[in-house]
């Protein structure tokens, strides 16, 4: 078994034979044992992992990543570019920890922090690797983590703050989902704002008319997992508005680390899955949904 640094955590997972309960981590923030727990029959690990740094031949790692992929039975998405790395992957356990073993040995990964959610079924179709000029596309060059991160919350205090309605020193609290129409319709934190975008490089445009609403709150921003906003809050900042936050770790990392509270609905996601619920439970999983039809038919 192969371990990998997250964050400067040992994360390790040990399924025992004939018993997938049974797993063991070491990492406070990944709760993959509660995601596991709701059903035995969930087998496949479905990744999903960003980091920005700078990769100055984005065509040789996306080489190298395409030959341990398939060596490892991978499916998935994985964007490069000279800003960084972007995965969506799904795989059996010991594939999924082999991959990011290797990966992580390379210094540039060494602090990527994966969310892990499970399915029956791999949500993918294919295995793809692109070179693309953003990991995310935003088209504002002038907008980089590369050159320092935008301020974030954690989880545990966004939770704090929504029970109060207000941050630590009183300031009333707007959430700002930076998602588009399609991807809200599926749930958003309660009371959120939102904009009517169908990309997120409409996002500037559109947050454009609301400014002035939000120049005595705290604003925290979010998406599913992170990565929109690591640019969009750079953004904001860059352009005045210093009153904003983005929540670390997306949708995806609240639930992982606080439920659901204060969440409507599910969260969307771009896969078979359709959408996982605060459990991380997937809407749709294709395994559960052919036995059901085959025991429909019969």
């Amino acid at each position: 078994m192969a371990d990998c640094l997250f964050h400067r955590q040992v994360l390790s997972l040990r399924l025992d034979a004939g018993d997938h309960s049974q797993v063991h981590f070491y990492n406070e923030s990944v709760s993959l044992m509660r995601v596991l727990s709701y059903n035995r029959t969930m087998v496949i690990i479905n990744t999903a992992a960003y980091h920005f740094v700078s990769i100055t031949q984005p065509q040789t790692l996306a080489d190298q990543i395409r030959a341990h992929g398939e060596i490892a039975g991978l499916k998935g998405t994985v964007l490069i570019a000279n800003e960084g790395i972007n995965l969506f992957l799904a795989g059996e356990k010991e594939a999924i920890n082999a991959f990011y073993a290797w990966l992580c040995a390379d210094v540039r990964f060494a602090a990527l922090h994966v969310k892990y959610s499970v399915s029956a079924y791999k949500p993918f179709a294919r295995f793809k690797v692109k070179v693309r000029p953003e990991i995310i596309s935003f088209r504002r060059g002038d907008i980089s983590p590369l050159q320092g991160r935008a301020p974030g919350v954690s989880a545990h205090t966004l939770r704090d703050w929504l029970r109060r309605g207000c941050d630590d020193n009183g300031r009333r609290l707007v959430m700002l989902d930076a998602r588009n129409q399609q991807e809200i319709a599926y749930g958003t934190f309660s009371g959120a704002m939102t904009l009517s975008i169908t990309k997120f490089t409409g996002f500037p445009g559109a947050l454009a008319h609301y400014r002035d609403l939000l120049s005595d709150a705290t604003v925290v921003s979010f998406c599913t997992g992170g990565i929109r906003c690591e640019k969009a809050v750079l953004w904001m900042r860059a352009d005045g508005m210093d009153n904003v936050l983005q929540l670390e770790g997306g949708i995806l990392g609240y639930f992982e680390q606080v439920g659901g509270e204060g969440y409507d609905g599910r969260c969307f996601v771009f896969d078979k899955r359709v959408a996982l619920d605060p459990q991380l439970r997937p809407l749709y999983d294709m395994r559960v949904v052919a036995s059901f039809a085959r025991s429909e038919i019969s």
